[in-house]
């Protein structure tokens, strides 16, 4: 189990690398959907955050780091 969690983890943060490239690429574009691409940018990165957050929680109840419960 830690092992598929560090494997989604490290797939996840590679994730999170690409769109906030991407997001910043996009910065440098002029063109009239530039905001609009960059709202949608923003949302997929908080989305891809949320995950990678969720994913270290797990791997931290895993591994034994953080107690849940009694």
């Amino acid at each position: 189990m830690q092992t598929v969690l560090m494997t989604g983890f490290y797939i996840a943060l590679v994730a999170l690398l690409v769109v906030l490239g991407l997001g910043i690429a996009n910065i440098a574009r002029s063109d009239d959907k530039q905001a609009s691409r960059s709202n949608k940018l923003m949302r997929l990165r908080i989305l891809v955050q949320a995950v990678v957050i969720v994913i270290l929680v797990a791997l931290g109840v895993t591994v034994g780091a953080i107690k849940i419960g009694f």
